[in-house]
């Protein structure tokens, strides 16, 4: 007699048995690696990075004028931002037109165009320091493990320098900036946690877009396959206990590693679920709902009442950049940014440790724009929007950092009577440093809420945080050890079955299964 419960549930059983023999070792390489992540990333260089290498600028280098080190470009259009800083050792005005930058020596007045070996070399030992020994170098004209991410390639050929003590430094030939940088401990932890849980292998990562299917079937595929588990778990689960195990009711009718695959299923399986899912949506499967940041109707014009507004190079020759270090005196600066600052022009120094000095063109220099001059420049320039603006002291749930780098108190800016759309500004440095649309509540949520557990009532407390979402990364990869068992026990009885003349093998296999 055809029962069509028991076909079902047949069914089921089976999807999910060979879906966990593709997937099983997958899935514990995961969750081993997603704990490894909770504390090292792979390697990469970026603003901190650049800014901590950069020298102190010496005033008494910089002897060409910002404007006319611009006109040496013969360029017809006005630049969009303006930084002073270094490269290889000397002072250059960095000037970014669009998505172009060009580099004028400050010292000299002379365009920075080729770069040569001799440079690369310097380049890279600036970057190590003293003592890290002499390098042997080697072109990089295809990816290698460290050079997979896609924003490298417009800067190839990459020149890698190896240095005895395990630093890796990569520069482009094209531009001469250290694009990449790793150390022998960088390298391990990555090849630990971000390597195997991004599914970063050279191979497959260097094909961008069959890496991106590879990843979302696989997280897909994986989500279905918990599905049915927690589903069979639940169908197969008797709170009668009709079921016998070693002589005494049980609520579970499996045995061995069936028993405990099913427990851990039961306890740990929706996390699974949930973590392959947030999984897949971090590769972006559905475009329309998970589209990367935007700026909220009505308050698109905050970032530019803060650092926008009129860009004019002319207005600095009021105070040379000289003269604005000699002003700023030990204060240590690695970076000068030209810029306009609540309408009014002015230098923005920077520090090694990302703190901001800010030198008007004609009175002194200060360090905190402070929050009634902030709140007023916003007002200003939305004033067809009504707006909350209020101070923040702790982080939300839509404005937070597991390693409390990002700024606090900061100012909290809503369209009154709504928080759908959110800015978060530092009333410190009149800078913009988050934001939050409704548009954008499913990557938070469903990706970041399910993927990091940052949670509010939770993310806030550490180290509980660490210890729930370790202990529950645990019980996951316990579900996988089973899993994996089984898939081994799996393979063995098909291979013994296959084999002439072992069928007690086959058998026996069965049996324990």
């Amino acid at each position: 007699m055809f029962r069509p419960a028991a076909a079902l549930t047949r069914t089921a059983i089976f999807l999910h048995r060979w879906m966990g023999v593709a997937l099983s070792l997958i899935f514990m390489l995961w969750f081993l690696s997603g704990i490894v992540m909770m504390y090292w990333s792979f390697p990469s260089v970026n603003a901190k990075d650049r800014l901590e290498h950069l020298p102190v600028l010496d005033p008494a280098t910089i002897k060409v004028p910002p404007l006319e080190a611009y006109r040496v470009l013969l360029s017809e259009r006005a630049p969009s931002q303006v930084r002073l800083n270094s490269f290889d050792g000397r002072p250059v005005y960095r000037f970014r037109t669009g998505r172009d930058e060009r580099l004028v020596y400050a010292d000299t007045g002379l365009e920075q165009v080729q770069v040569s070996q001799e440079m690369l070399r310097r380049i890279a030992a600036d970057w190590t320091g003293p003592n890290a020994g002499q390098a042997t170098e080697a072109p990089v004209t295809e990816p290698d493990q460290w050079t997979v991410q896609g924003q490298l390639r417009n800067l190839r050929p990459l020149w890698k320098y190896s240095f005895p003590d395990g630093q890796q430094v990569y520069v482009s030939g094209i531009n001469g900036e250290v694009v990449q940088y790793t150390t022998t401990r960088s390298r391990l932890w990555a090849y630990l946690g971000a390597i195997p849980h991004w599914l970063y292998f050279t191979p497959l990562r260097v094909h961008q877009k069959a890496w991106s299917n590879v990843v979302i079937w696989t997280s897909g595929i994986g989500t279905v396959s918990t599905l049915l588990g927690i589903a069979i778990a639940l169908w197969m689960y008797s709170p009668s206990k009709r079921y016998r195990y070693s002589g005494e009711p049980s609520s579970i009718p499996y045995q061995g590693q069936k028993r405990w695959h099913m427990i851990f299923g039961l306890l740990f399986g929706v996390l699974a679920c949930t973590w392959a899912f947030s999984g897949m949506l971090s590769m972006d499967p559905f475009p329309t709902n998970t589209g990367g940041p935007t700026r909220p109707t009505g308050l698109a014009r905050v970032a530019n009442a803060l650092r926008g507004g009129r860009f004019e190079l002319a207005a600095f020759s009021q105070r040379q950049p000289s003269e604005a270090l000699r002003a700023a005196g030990d204060f240590g600066a690695r970076e000068v940014e030209l810029a306009t600052v609540t309408d009014e022009p002015m230098y923005v120094a920077t520090s090694a440790a990302g703190t901001s000095l800010f030198i008007p063109l004609k009175d002194a220099p200060f360090t905190d724009f402070g929050q009634a001059r902030v709140a007023e420049a916003i007002r200003r320039a939305t004033a067809s929007t009504p707006l909350d603006i209020r101070l923040m002291t702790e982080y939300d749930a839509y404005y937070l950092d597991r390693h409390g780098e990002k700024p606090l108190p900061v100012l909290l800016v809503t369209e009154k009577g709504s928080d759908a759309a959110r800015y978060y500004v530092d009333p410190k440095t009149a800078r913009v440093v988050g934001n939050y649309s409704s548009a954008r509540w499913v990557n938070r949520w469903l990706y970041h809420g399910l993927h990091s557990l940052d949670f509010p009532w939770l993310y806030k407390y550490r180290p509980l945080w660490d210890i729930v979402v370790i202990t529950l990364m645990l019980g996951c990869t316990a579900l996988c050890v089973t899993s994996l068992i089984l898939t081994w026990q799996v393979l063995q009885r098909k291979v013994a079955a296959l084999t002439p003349g072992q069928p007690d093998a086959a058998e026996e296999l069965s049996a324990k299964g």
